[in-house]
């Protein structure tokens, strides 16, 4: 039997996570409506059954089209620096959101951690008791003269299900739900029209519950969580979960790839 992530770990790496499988849809191009139908991250087996649209927007087929070659101008400090600026996102397991943006050209860092909850100075065991309040999350810093924030937001909407309370797949609780911290009012107006885009096209069957705030403290996680595809691509969870989103998402943004 299919258990949640938060029941096979606890705050060391040794601990597993569930061996979840991931069901991919691939879709003849050539024959689809859309092309980009397979971009809809699919439910885990266990999952309740139900219908998945067979069609994004076509505002992510722009995003995925435009990201390598961004028109955004290019800006620079005064030592003649890029200006990097900062992005904080979650969309359930961290392992997942980090190791896609970490292979994203223009982005600096993808850094798993917590935030928007109560505990001062959270670990990891705390998270999983969900008492914590605070959402897995990952601070990402990037070069907008590479890739926009709206950019970096849209494929957010495709690498989790943004309509499903506090759950990812078999992970439940607070601290698997779906949130967007801004940092300035610039990123929650931007924040708050790819939402309405995104609902409005009808990227996903349900209604988007993703959450909207403004960031307070972000708490890097322990260094064990960092890169930890990377470090662990032969752990259970690593194998059945993480694995088969990154080969999606290198498959369907290869050109977004360092």
């Amino acid at each position: 039997m299919l258990v949640a992530r938060s029941r096979l770990l606890t705050a060391t790496p040794g601990f597993q996570k569930s061996a979840q499988s991931v069901v991919t849809r691939v879709r003849d191009i050539a024959a689809a409506s859309n092309p980009v139908a397979s971009l809809v991250p699919t439910a885990a087996p266990s999952r309740a059954s139900r219908p998945v649209r067979s069609e994004l927007g076509s505002k992510v087929v722009a995003a995925a089209a435009g990201l390598s070659s961004s028109s955004s101008s290019s800006s620079t400090d005064a030592s003649g620096k890029a200006k990097m600026e900062v992005a904080t996102l979650g969309g359930g397991c961290f392992w997942c959101i980090e190791a896609c943006y970490n292979m994203m050209r223009g982005v600096q860092s993808a850094i798993s951690g917590y935030a928007a909850g109560k505990t001062t100075n959270p670990d990891y065991k705390q998270i999983c008791t969900g008492t914590s309040g605070h959402a897995e999350v990952v601070q990402i810093t990037y070069d907008p003269a590479q890739i926009t924030y709206k950019e970096i937001l849209q494929i957010f909407f495709t690498l989790h299900d943004p309509t499903t309370k506090d759950r990812q797949g078999n992970d439940v609780g607070t601290q698997y739900r779906s949130i967007i911290l801004t940092h300035n009012e610039a990123q929650k107006a931007e924040a708050e029209q790819v939402m309405a885009e995104v609902a409005a096209e009808g990227w996903w069957p349900g209604s988007i519950v993703t959450q909207v705030e403004p960031l307070t403290t972000f708490y890097p996680a322990e260094d064990y969580h960092q890169n930890y595809f990377v470090q662990n691509p032969g752990q259970g969870y690593c194998r059945a979960v993480v694995g088969p989103k990154v080969a999606k998402f290198r498959s369907k943004f290869g050109r977004l790839l360092k």
